[in-house]
């Protein structure tokens, strides 16, 4: 009886510690990145870090476990950059769209995102056609998720982030093995979290970083349109002074006044792009504004003056080529036609770099979101051919990264924001590429 005794209490002590380790397991897992609910964007792109398939936990029911591990695993084995996102109708975020999960994620592919009933895919240029990701979103939509991975997997180019590391097989690790592994698993998943944690209080820094260096351009452009604004001389209830004036006016008070609003509530350098817009629609207003009050024809909405959009909207094309570079047709204004039918170099809108003062079109990435807010990301690369700006935004690497490079554009600015009106399936989007 007291042997019995003995070792039913030696059990007991056995069971007590090994519940004592699978809590202290359970709580490093739990504080681990990725295991709660997903609520924005991040949480979304550090699923998708991890592994080809992220399933919200709240859309568990619109595709199994066992189904996103086996359509995973199929992924894997194909070794292309597929992405599969599967989340529910009522996902909110404060950027719902393709453009902030990209960026989140940084690595070029094919994206496909199941949200409620509403299938959507974007692809890099460089991974799959416009055309072949529409056809990829239709067949999603109609044959469902698997024929979208068989499709994607068999047309994409490119190889699988590294990120993903070993295959799903992997996983099936016996339950006795476990529990013998249980103090490492906890040791090791805490190490990891710290290590993710560093890399992305990195990845932040270098963010704010990339930001302050636009700052400094984006403030002079501010400035410069506010002593524009300073020295029209124009009043709202001058003698002549039609309706038509003063909204042209107040359109060019309020692009002033975002254009502000928006800078300094930036927390990355693809904010910035919403300022060049919102000046050089500012520029635009107060162009139609001159030719009203001088009995003029009112000026077609053109691109600003490329060698530097302070100047204004352009009013001709001319042909200009970078040193080494072949020529193509640039959006001018007055004075730098005049300059170049002259056979005087244009004024270049000049930037500090570490070499010094550079045209802004050879200082690298950084100024990407800039020049995509004064010309939209789909005829940017177009123009940019030949020179550093347009070399790296060609490149595949370049998505959301350090501009210094660990490869790439920390602006998402080689997005084209007209590819990217809405979110995920709210009817702005229909299969397409990133720009």
């Amino acid at each position: 009886m007291r042997k019995l005794t003995k070792r039913i209490n030696g059990t007991r002590r056995i069971m007590v510690a090994l519940a004592g380790l699978l809590l202290a397991l359970g709580a490093a897992l739990a504080a681990a990145p990725g295991a709660t609910a997903a609520s924005d964007i991040s949480a979304v792109a550090n699923g998708l870090e991890k592994s080809p398939v992220y399933v919200d936990p709240a859309a568990s029911g619109q595709l199994s476990s066992a189904d996103a591990d086996r359509l995973a695993q199929q992924i894997k084995d194909a070794g292309k950059p597929v992405f599969l996102a599967v989340l529910p109708a009522d996902f909110r975020t404060s950027e719902e769209d393709f453009t902030a999960l990209r960026a989140a994620v940084g690595d070029p592919g094919v994206y496909g995102v199941q949200r409620g009933d509403t299938f959507s895919v974007r692809a890099d240029p460089s991974v799959l056609s416009r055309g072949e990701a529409r056809n990829l979103q239709s067949l999603g939509d109609s044959a469902g998720l698997e024929a979208y991975v068989n499709a994607a997997t068999r047309d994409a180019n490119g190889t699988a982030p590294s990120s993903w590391g070993g295959s799903a097989a992997d996983d099936g690790v016996p339950t006795g093995a476990l529990v013998g592994l249980g103090a490492v698993a906890v040791a090791g998943g805490a190490g990891a979290y710290v290590l993710v944690k560093r890399n992305k209080r990195k990845k932040a820094e270098e963010t704010r970083a990339a930001l302050e260096r636009l700052r400094v351009v984006v403030d002079e452009d501010i400035t410069a349109f506010g002593e524009e604004l300073e020295r029209l001389d124009f009043h709202p209830g001058e003698k002549g002074a039609t309706d038509a004036m003063r909204e042209d006016y107040e359109r060019a008070l309020d692009s002033y006044e975002s254009a502000k609003s928006i800078m300094a509530s930036a927390q990355r350098p693809e904010d910035v792009k919403g300022v060049t817009q919102a000046l050089e629609d500012g520029r635009y207003s107060l162009a139609v504004l001159a030719a009203r009050r001088e009995g003029r024809a009112l000026p077609e909405r053109r691109l600003p003056c490329f060698f530097d959009p302070r100047h204004g909207p352009s009013v001709a094309d001319a042909s200009w080529a970078p040193p080494g570079g072949p020529a193509r047709d640039v959006p001018v204004c007055a004075a730098d036609k005049a300059r170049i039918d002259d056979g005087e170099d244009p004024a270049v809108r000049t930037v500090d770099t570490d070499q010094g003062r550079r045209p802004y079109y050879d200082a690298g990435p950084a100024y990407g979101p800039w020049a995509g807010g004064y010309f939209g990301g789909g005829i940017l690369p177009g123009l940019l051919v030949g020179t550093m700006l347009g070399s790296m935004m060609a490149s595949p690497a370049y998505a959301y990264s350090d501009p210094s490079m660990g490869g790439g554009d920390p602006s998402g600015s080689d997005f084209n924001s007209d590819d990217f009106g809405g979110g995920f399936g709210d009817g702005g989007f229909g299969g397409g590429d990133f720009g």
